[in-house]
């Protein structure tokens, strides 16, 4: 069933991340948040829930437990895109120039990692349909033995 739990951590991984996404679309034009400034866009940080040496050492199976495998979120942080200023002199939140600060964020730029992690977490599902299919497959040479 390992092949299958694999597949779940990515969709579990993949659905956070479109979840941080659609954060980052709504709040565009935010220019404040519950701690006065401008909302920061986010970034889902993610990775191998163990390290690269820990598969390939050979020693790895014989720990008694078996290897954690799969992808997990390290952390949501902040992206370095910044702000930018905008020219809105009747917008309530604009400076003594007319000028308002919102997110530097690029509709473009989440909408096509928005597609690209749709695409991600339909890999995921296509893997764990295939995991339940071999697993099914099994069963039946299985029960004809």
């Amino acid at each position: 069933m390992e092949a299958m739990e694999i597949s779940r951590s990515g969709l579990d991984v993949e659905w956070q991340r479109l979840q941080v996404i659609a954060a980052n679309i709504a709040n565009m034009n935010t220019t404040r948040t519950a701690d006065g400034g401008a909302y920061v866009a986010q970034r889902l940080v993610s990775g191998p829930v163990e390290g690269f040496q820990a598969l390939v050492q050979p020693n790895a199976s014989q720990k008694g437990d078996a290897p954690d495998n799969g992808v997990m979120v390290y952390q949501i942080a902040a992206s370095n895109s910044g702000t930018r200023q905008v020219y809105d002199p009747n917008h309530p939140h604009a400076n003594d120039g007319g000028y308002i600060t919102v997110p530097a964020i690029s509709q473009a730029e989440e909408m096509s990692l928005m597609i690209k992690t749709q695409r991600s977490y339909e890999a995921n599902l296509v893997a764990l349909s295939a995991a339940q299919q071999m697993y099914s497959a099994a069963l039946q040479v299985g029960r004809q033995s």
